[in-house]
């Protein structure tokens, strides 16, 4: 995986989709992005499906064998497919065999069940729109935000297209992948503290390790956010912080270290 460094093995996971806060055009990039952490077991996704505003999923579904559950509208106001998750999550729990699950809303409703999943032992992923309040975020191992997802999907198509088309030219490859933001002080700021944490004597960090400690401090870290596609061309970037390789036991594999230049 290139664009963070969520460390995990490959996971048995339980998507749950909440139709109603989830945009149905991201739901192919949502459910590639799944894959990179582990095995969807069970896919659902819930919602009143006798409504019209929910009503175009169903290529969708076909397409990425996703099982609709149906959930009435019992009271006017009232989001019943929460309930219905939450029911079914902790069903999945006693009685699967699951390493994780992945929640796919925005919704803030599911503070609570992402805070008992994790008690239990499992991973929980999260992933919703930039909207998602930050109690549901900071309740998960890991959260990633649609928006970025979509984008990141849509540009590795773009490129693909790029690269049949012209053969042997890589310029408009390395463009696309010039961050479009500069990278703010605090991220910067996170970044050098979970150095010092990490350092020893060499005052170096393995930059897996630096990553997962990122990601435990601030689940919503992701390198796509500020235009990178990976942690280590996200640091090289920032002039505080140099990089080495460092050799293995495999010739052909090196491990990336970092270094805080500010570091007394």
């Amino acid at each position: 995986m290139t664009h963070n460094a969520f460390s995990i093995k490959n996971l048995r996971l339980a998507v749950l989709i909440d139709a109603e806060n989830v945009p149905r055009y991201s739901i192919k990039s949502v459910m590639e992005e799944i894959a990179i952490y582990g095995t969807p077991t069970i896919k659902r996704i819930y919602g009143d499906w006798t409504s019209p505003t929910i009503g175009g999923w169903k290529a969708s579904l076909l397409e990425n064998a996703i099982t609709p559950i149906q959930q009435y509208s019992y009271t006017t106001g009232k989001n019943s497919s929460d309930s219905a998750m939450i029911i079914d999550a902790m069903d999945i729990l006693y009685t699967e065999k699951t390493d994780g699950f992945v929640i796919v809303s925005s919704d803030s409703d599911f503070t609570r069940l992402a805070i008992r999943l994790r008690e239990a032992g499992q991973r929980v992923i999260g992933i919703g729109e930039k909207k998602t309040p930050s109690a549901f975020i900071a309740a998960c191992d890991k959260f990633t935000y649609i928006e970025v997802i979509h984008e990141s999907s849509e540009e590795a198509r773009t490129e693909s297209d790029e690269k049949l088309q012209q053969l042997g030219k890589t310029k408009k490859r390395q463009a696309s992948k010039t961050p479009a933001v500069k990278v703010p002080d605090d991220i910067i700021q996170l970044i050098a503290d979970s150095v010092e944490a990490l350092a020893g004597d060499s005052g170096a960090v393995f930059m897996g390790e630096l990553g997962n400690l990122i990601i435990k401090k601030q689940p919503d870290f992701d390198c796509r956010n500020f235009g990178y596609l990976s942690l280590s061309a996200m640091v090289k970037s920032i002039d505080r912080f140099e990089t080495e390789f460092r050799q293995t036991t495999d010739p052909n594999i090196k491990h990336v270290f970092v270094r805080d230049k500010e570091a007394v």
